[in-house]
C-alpha cells in the first residue's frame, strides 16, 4: 500500500495543491452545518467529480451519518473517504498479468481518440512489463496515421520490445494478425495493440476496431485478454461522452487514465467510475516511462487527503 501511494501522490499533486486541499481543510473546522455542506458540495463539482457524482457521493454520506448517529467532523471526513473508496472500488474484470512464457500471449487491445495520450501509454504500459523480464511485442495498428507506426516504433526501442509494423494505410487487422502469430511463435508474454482513434465518422472506427477484435478472437477465443481504453485526465466531464461511445461498441475492461499529473480538476476519476461502471485499470503520473501505477482506489483517496 504505501508502495502504491508513492507512485500515486505525483499524479494527485496539482488536485492536491489546488480543489483536494480545500475540501481536506475544510474538516478541520469545528462544526459542520448546511453551509459548509454547500461549500463542500461546490468544491467537489468545481474539481469535476460532476454534479450527479457529487449528489450521490454527499447523498451516501449524509445517510450514514443519519444511520450510524455520526456527528463529529472527523467521523464525516472519515465516511466521506470510505464513500469516496467505494465508488472508485470496480473490480476488475481482467487478468492484467501477461502469461508465463509457452502460452498464448495476453493481447491487450488499447483504443482512445486521438490526443489521448494512448501510445504513450502503451509505452509505459509496454514498459511495466519489459523492466520485469517480460517479452513485449507491440502492434502499430493505428495506420491511418504515418506518425502514429513512427511513434510506437520510437517507442518500441525505448522499452525494449519489438514493434510490428505495415505501410501507412494498410490494414489493420493484418497488422494485429501478424503480431499476434509474431508473439506466439516468439514465446512473446504480451501483445499489445495500438489503433486509431480517428476515421471518417465514427461509425467507420468503430467498426475498423471491431474488425480488429475479431481478427484476434479468431486466434484465441478468449482474445483480447483486455480491452483499455485510453482517456485523457485533463478533457474532464467532456471526455466521458467519448468514453462512453468506446465502452458500448469494445466492451472495455478497463481504463487507462493519462496525464492525471496535468490537471488539477482530478475528481473526473470518481465520474468516470459512477457513470461508465468500469473499473480504473493504471493512471498516468508524469512523463517517464516508469510513470504510471496500478489504480488502487483507497491509494488514491488517501494521496488527496494526505
Amino acid at each position: 500500500m504505501f508502495d502504491l501511494l508513492k507512485k500515486t501522490e505525483p499524479g494527485v499533486k496539482r488536485g492536491k495543491e489546488t480543489w483536494f486541499s480545500k475540501i481536506a481543510n475544510i474538516f478541520n473546522r469545528d462544526t459542520f452545518g448546511d453551509e459548509v455542506w454547500e461549500e463542500l458540495e461546490e468544491l467537489l463539482v468545481s474539481a469535476d467529480v460532476g454534479v450527479e457524482t457529487t449528489n450521490k457521493l454527499l447523498n451516501k454520506v449524509k445517510q450514514r451519518m443519519k444511520t450510524d448517529e455520526l456527528s463529529e467532523v472527523s467521523q464525516i471526513r472519515e465516511t466521506l473517504k470510505g464513500e469516496m473508496v467505494s465508488l472508485l472500488s470496480i473490480p476488475q474484470t481482467a487478468n492484467p498479468t501477461p502469461k508465463q512464457s509457452g502460452e498464448f500471449p495476453h493481447i491487450i487491445l488499447v483504443v482512445g481518440v486521438n490526443g489521448s495520450g494512448k501510445t504513450t501509454s502503451i509505452a509505459k504500459l509496454g514498459y511495466s512489463f519489459t523492466s520485469k523480464g517480460n517479452r513485449v511485442i507491440l502492434a502499430a495498428a493505428d495506420t491511418f496515421r504515418a506518425a502514429a507506426i513512427e511513434q510506437l516504433k520510437h517507442w518500441g526501442g525505448k522499452v525494449g520490445a519489438e514493434v510490428i509494423a505495415h505501410q501507412p494505410g494498410g490494414d489493420p487487422g493484418a497488422v494485429a494478425y501478424d503480431a499476434v502469430q509474431a508473439g506466439c511463435s516468439r514465446h512473446a508474454q504480451a501483445v499489445i495493440i495500438d489503433t486509431a482513434g480517428r476515421l471518417h465518422t465514427k461509425f467507420n472506427l468503430m467498426e475498423e476496431l471491431k474488425k480488429i477484435k475479431r481478427v484476434v478472437a479468431k486466434q484465441d477465443a478468449s482474445a483480447p485478454h483486455q480491452v483499455l481504453l485510453v482517456m485523457d485526465a485533463t478533457t474532464g466531464q467532456n471526455g466521458l461522452a467519448q468514453a462512453k461511445y468506446f465502452t458500448e461498441a469494445m466492451g472495455v475492461t478497463g481504463i487507462f487514465l493519462s496525464k492525471l499529473d496535468g490537471t488539477a480538476r482530478g475528481g473526473i476519476i470518481f465520474a468516470i467510475c459512477d457513470q461508465l461502471n468500469i473499473p480504473l485499470s493504471y493512471i498516468g503520473t508524469g512523463e517517464k516511462l516508469q510513470d504510471m501505477a496500478p489504480f488502487d482506489a483507497e491509494a488514491f483517496v488517501n494521496a488527496i487527503f494526505s
